[in-house]
């Protein structure tokens, strides 16, 4: 009996994964230093401010989309939710709005973000929470 190695396959290079992420981060960080900036000079600070703020933005939106359909249809639009909302309060503190302002918005738009999602995951599951058939 021989034995035969197995021919390697090639994998199909897609940015199905990862383009969305990096696309949405690249201008969440690019909004966020320029909301940073308020109309003065660029700083090195700012750079770094939307630099990390892209990256976390967009491990954020990988992790969701990659791993979020292991979650029950609650928590994932929670997560959804709590992600939108996070991340409009803080673009809307660099403004230099207060924290208690910037934490109600943030609430609010997670809170309405959080509701769509869960309306959007539980009309296109059936009751086992697999995407219904079309």
């Amino acid at each position: 009996m021989a034995a035969h190695a197995a021919v390697p396959t090639r994998r199909h290079f897609s940015t199905h994964g990862w383009g969305f992420p990096v696309a949405t981060g690249v201008l969440y960080g690019l909004y966020a230093a320029t909301v940073a900036r308020q109309g003065g000079p660029t700083t090195l600070g700012q750079l770094w401010l939307g630099i990390v703020s892209a990256v976390v933005l967009a491990g954020g939106l990988y992790a969701l989309r990659r791993h979020g359909h292991r979650l029950p249809r609650e928590l994932r639009a929670a997560a959804w939710g709590s992600l939108t909302g996070i991340a409009v309060g803080f673009l809307f503190s660099l403004s230099g709005a207060s924290v208690l302002s910037s934490s109600g918005l943030g609430l609010t738009i997670a809170g309405v973000a959080g509701a769509g999602a869960y309306y959007l995951f539980y009309t296109h599951e059936d009751a086992a929470g697999r995407p219904a058939p079309y």
